[in-house]
């Protein structure tokens, strides 16, 4: 089972290279509408005869999921004794694989990472005479630029192309750009108790730059969420995305998809806070259910989906992300993924050094629903940033409680 936007590809490109190596097992894709994912999944895990075998998993449901049960944990005994010896589970990066992890089991891998990132077009920082951004670039200095990136780009006396587009409207994701700015900032979500720790000056300060942006966005910024600001930087109106760096081979190598070339692209990390460069973990992991009948050839066909094999397989044809170190310090059979191989680097031994991912707990989508709501209504001036975070924190805690 795996999201609708991906399933078909795994089925028509990636099951046929598996079933190169292993003929003998048949992979039927189902794709399942994202809102409905999750619902169904867990169903199915209360299921007495599951639909499923092997689930993918969006990165902050596998708690969720373990907690009742449905995922069989791949490091017990009768998965190992069918994991090849040169798996390695030490080569995948750490943030990458804790995504699987809950409460000291692993309950899945990484299958499609994802970072969220900064995009930026070469052409426009060149015609506003802002040098291209680099990993030390912070936000302060983006800030600066972005009065420069907002410009006239054809000399009519009119505004043309913006500085920035991202997420601003009432989304579950909207949420992740405040906190990548405020773990560059050296703030958290939770602490070690695990009561939110978020409802700080650095807290607000944060979330009001996540405001800001907009300011320097294209009209009608406040109502765009993860579309409206593809399409605006695939159109090239506005200079720099933040935005998830699987977007990146259909905003700059698929010219049935966008306007840009490969080499007006460019991709690195989130700007600096004052304590790190930013970004925001999100990993499709993919699991065994518990109560597969079939559970070697169901970790037959995950083991080498995630495998060195594997990964490369995907990356090739279909622009995912590894998550192994080894894969990432290779060289790429596509030319455009070496710099994004680069940046993928960085970006995991950043979240990893920040904790940059949402909060893991059976509850995180309520969580996330909390702070969707909130901060959406602080991007909106319904209420300041510290209002917005003082609700939040208490309806959080309430229920993580």
């Amino acid at each position: 089972m795996a999201n609708e936007a991906f399933a078909n590809s795994w089925q028509t490109q990636l099951v046929p290279e598996f079933n190169k190596r292993f003929p003998n097992v048949k992979v039927v894709v189902d794709g399942v509408p994202y809102a409905e994912l999750l619902p169904k999944m867990m169903l199915d895990a209360v299921n007495a005869d599951p639909e499923y075998d092997v689930l993918v998993i969006d990165d902050p449901w596998v708690p969720q999921l373990a907690t009742v049960g449905a995922l069989a944990d791949l490091k017990s005994k009768d998965v190992a004794a069918l994991t090849s010896p040169d798996y390695d589970w030490d080569d995948f990066n750490a943030a990458p694989l804790a995504a699987g992890e809950w409460k000291g089991k692993q309950y899945a891998v990484p299958v499609r990472s994802n970072m969220l990132l900064m995009f930026y077009n070469r052409t426009l920082y060149k015609k506003a005479g802002v040098p291209e951004p680099t990993p030390k670039l912070t936000w302060d200095e983006f800030f600066t630029q972005a009065k420069t990136l907002v410009q006239d780009t054809n000399a009519d006396g009119k505004e043309d192309a913006w500085a920035v587009d991202t997420y601003f409207v009432r989304d579950s994701l909207t949420p992740t750009i405040w906190q990548a700015i405020l773990n560059a900032n050296g703030g958290k979500l939770l602490d070690e108790s695990g009561a939110p720790a978020f409802n700080t000056e650095v807290g607000a300060k944060s979330l009001d730059m996540h405001k800001d942006l907009a300011k320097y966005g294209p009209p009608g910024a406040l109502g765009h969420g993860y579309s409206e600001a593809l399409q605006a930087f695939r159109q090239a109106k506005v200079a720099v995305m933040f935005n998830w760096g699987s977007v990146y081979k259909a905003t700059a190598i698929d010219a049935n998809s966008t306007t840009l070339k490969e080499d007006e692209v460019g991709i690195q990390v989130m700007p600096a806070g004052s304590a790190r460069a930013g970004t925001h973990r999100g990993i499709w992991n993919a699991g065994v259910s518990s109560k597969t009948k079939n559970l070697q050839a169901s970790w037959t066909f995950l083991q080498w989906l995630s495998s060195k094999e594997g990964e490369k397989v995907s990356a090739s044809l279909l622009g995912s992300f590894p998550a192994r170190k080894s894969t990432l310090g290779s060289k790429p059979e596509e030319k455009w993924l070496e710099p994004v191989y680069r940046t993928l680097q960085q970006s995991y031994e950043l979240a990893a050094e920040g904790e940059m991912w949402r909060i893991r707990s059976p509850k995180s989508n309520a969580a996330q629903q909390v702070l969707a709501d909130e901060v959406a209504r602080a991007i909106a001036g319904q209420v300041s940033s510290k209002e917005a975070l003082q609700a939040a924190a208490t309806k959080i805690k309430s229920t993580l409680r």
